[in-house]
This record gives structure tokens, C-alpha cells and sequence, in this order.
């Protein structure tokens, strides 16, 4: 004890504070398993200077389904039968397994179907591959997956592993809570809990508030609702069409405040297939030019007011 007590006063007397222990979960906790406390941003966005939203222009006409040329990647896909494709199944809105039927379902679903179409000229030739938005890239790299339609925001970081797409669609970053919570804004959020999945872009603004949250690592977004719902968490933060999806299963719940941050998603594409991405450009082209993207839109995505229409695409060469 006064050894404890000498310490003490040694520190008071060199003007030392204590630092405060690291928030850990409790033990007794209704988090889903896997849950984890976060102490620092994932780092997915990176060095801008790539220009991550930009891609390969596609070549010339598209050759006709079923006929892709000899050796290349899609006539690859083709002989297979199907194409595979990592997709989410908790992203309401984007894709999510419908209740009533089982089915994968959502607008990031309707554009695989779309590439599909293109490539067998059927749009049910796909195999649709769940996996964790912490796993998109690996899924790739792997070899798991032939393209990864998924919310998923073309980056520098992850542009040094895999290709992108154009862009397809651009939102920005909000917050979820429970009705009355005293939350208005991310400006509120310091010391809250918030929770939100690994690796993924939005994690960035929210480690960036200049009033610390305590990040809260769940692997997807039905089990960050569930925590939000039962009082586990104060808030989520991701791209607001996430959250509304979040917010039409759940009355109680509402989004606030202003954007904190944007994000620009495209399909993910493993790192050699050079010529898939640009048979995927062509893919998109068409989608934007022939009003397949706002019927896709008007038909899964009206509940965010009406669109600018599809971003105009960007492209490196």
C-alpha cells in the first residue's frame, strides 16, 4: 500500500495524468459473436491520387452474347456456365434475402443480372456468392468470386489488389438512432457507441469526429440493427441508402444530420482481368443510355426521393 501511495504522489507531483483503460466490452453482452472493439480506422480510402473513381474505357462494340472472343475472360465465364458473384445478403435495398421467397434480391443484385444478360444473354446465369463486405477483396484475389457487386466503393487502397468498374452509384455518409436519443448529428456521437463493419470506407469519418466514438466491429448490417435495437449501441454510421434500408425495417429508427462523407460504388473485378473490366464498362454504358438504371432505380430504390440519374462514368484511357 505505500508503494501504491508513494506512486501516486509522485505522479501528482509531475502533473501526471492517468490514461483512461480502453473501452472493452463487457462480458455479459447481447453483441452478436465476432463483435469487437475498434481503435482505429481501416486506412480503405488511402492516397486519393490514383483518381479511384476512374476506369478502363470499353473497347469498341460489345461483342454479342454468348460469342466473347477466344481466350479472354468472359469467354472463360461463359464456359463455365455462370458467373459467379459476391454479393451481400443484409444490405436492404441493395441486396438482401427476401423473407418470402429466399431469394437474393436488390439493385446491386439487378446489375449482376445485367452483366449476365450481356455475357449468355440470359440474366439468371449467375451464381449468387454471399460474403462478408470485410472479405470483398479476398474474395477476389482468391479467386472466389469472379466480380463482387456489393456497395462497394472503388478506392486507392483497394485498387492496389483489384479493379473497379465505373461508377454506378454515389451517396453519402450519415447516422442511424433510435428516436429520441438525444442524437442529432454526428457531433453527438462522442462517447457514444457506435457501431459499424471492418474495413469499410464509412469507418473513416466517424474516427475522424473530433469527439472520439467507441467503434463497435460488427460484420454486417442486420446484426448492427439488432445492436442498435437493443440498446447494445447508440448509433450506426454508413452510406445513407444502408441506413435507410435500416430505417424502413425499424420505425423507431431515424437518420440525422449532415453528410460527413461521400462514397462512389463500383463493381469489384479481379486484378488481371483487364478485359473484363472493360466488357463490364460496356455493360454499364448500356445500362445508363437504354433507362435500364432508372428503372432499376424507380423499382428498388424510389424510397431515396428521385435520382440525378447514373453518375456519368470516368475513365483513365
Amino acid at each position: 500500500m505505500l508503494v501504491v501511495a508513494a506512486v501516486a504522489l509522485l505522479a501528482a507531483a509531475c502533473g501526471a495524468t492517468p490514461e483512461a483503460a480502453p473501452f472493452q466490452l463487457p462480458a455479459e453482452n447481447r453483441l452478436p459473436a465476432g463483435a469487437t472493439v475498434l481503435t482505429s480506422a481501416p486506412s480503405q480510402r488511402a492516397d486519393p491520387a490514383c483518381n479511384p473513381t476512374a476506369s478502363l474505357r470499353p473497347q469498341g462494340a460489345q461483342p454479342q452474347p454468348g460469342a466473347m472472343p477466344a481466350g479472354s475472360t468472359m469467354a472463360a465465364i461463359v464456359a463455365s456456365g455462370k458467373i459467379r458473384v459476391g454479393v451481400n445478403q443484409n444490405e436492404f435495398l441493395f441486396g438482401y434475402r427476401n423473407p418470402a421467397t429466399g431469394e437474393i434480391e436488390g439493385f446491386d443484385i439487378d446489375l449482376a443480372r445485367e452483366v449476365a444478360r450481356d455475357l449468355f444473354g440470359d440474366p439468371n446465369r449467375v451464381e449468387l456468392k454471399p460474403i462478408e463486405t470485410s472479405n470483398r477483396v479476398q474474395a477476389l484475389t482468391k479467386g472466389q468470386v469472379d466480380m463482387v457487386v456489393q456497395s462497394f466503393s472503388a478506392t486507392c487502397a483497394r485498387r492496389k489488389d483489384i479493379q473497379f468498374s465505373s461508377v454506378y452509384f454515389e451517396t453519402d455518409q450519415r447516422v442511424l438512432v433510435t428516436k429520441g436519443s438525444g442524437i442529432h448529428s454526428a457531433a453527438d456521437l462522442g462517447g457514444k457507441k457506435v457501431c459499424g463493419i471492418p474495413n469499410s470506407t464509412t469507418l473513416e469519418a466517424v474516427f475522424a469526429l473530433p469527439q472520439r466514438p467507441i467503434v463497435i466491429g460488427i460484420e454486417n448490417w442486420l446484426d448492427c440493427l439488432t445492436a442498435l435495437q437493443q440498446g447494445e449501441v447508440d448509433a450506426a454510421s454508413t452510406d445513407l441508402p444502408l441506413l435507410y434500408g435500416l430505417e424502413i425495417q425499424d420505425p423507431n429508427l431515424e437518420v440525422v444530420g449532415d453528410a460527413m462523407a461521400s462514397d462512389s460504388y463500383a463493381i469489384g473485378i479481379q486484378q488481371q482481368a483487364t478485359d473484363f473490366v472493360r466488357f463490364v464498362n460496356g455493360v454499364l454504358e448500356r445500362v445508363r443510355s437504354d433507362g435500364t438504371w432508372q428503372r432499376l432505380y424507380n423499382q428498388r430504390l424510389s424510397v431515396l426521393g428521385p435520382s440525378n440519374g447514373p453518375p456519368a462514368p470516368k475513365y483513365s484511357d
